[in-house]
């Protein structure tokens, strides 16, 4: 069992942070963008987002361009050709399964996010 009080998910939202890492099995991230990030492609990994605060244009499918392994069964790219974008907002959930390529295009700064990655 794991608790985190408000003060702690609150200084993790401030900064973006993992509060949970069981990285065989799922972790848990309180993220936040001010400015938009590369393609990525989690080989292993689903992607459970719940969008608390913030706009993100938001790219799935498609393929990742110009990318690299940089770590285990983590990929980058410059960006996604193809997919579908889609505008997602406060209150939306998003599900990318493993081994898709997703990007946050666009985000109106400070875009806050809570991600469970299920292995």
């Amino acid at each position: 069992m794991s608790y985190f009080e408000r003060s702690q998910v609150t200084s993790a939202f401030a900064k973006g942070a993992v509060l949970f890492d069981s990285s065989d099995k799922y972790m848990v991230h309180a993220s936040r963008r001010e400015q938009p990030g590369m393609a990525e492609v989690h080989t292993r990994d689903a992607d459970i987002i719940y969008v608390l605060d913030g706009k993100a244009t938001f790219v799935t499918g498609g393929e990742a361009v110009d990318s690299k392994t940089v770590a285990a069964d983590e990929i980058r790219g410059k960006e996604i050709r193809g997919g579908d974008t889609r505008l997602i907002a406060k209150g939306d959930v998003i599900v990318v399964p493993a081994g898709t390529p997703h990007w946050f295009k666009e985000v109106t700064a400070p875009f806050l996010y809570y991600v469970v990655k299920a292995r």
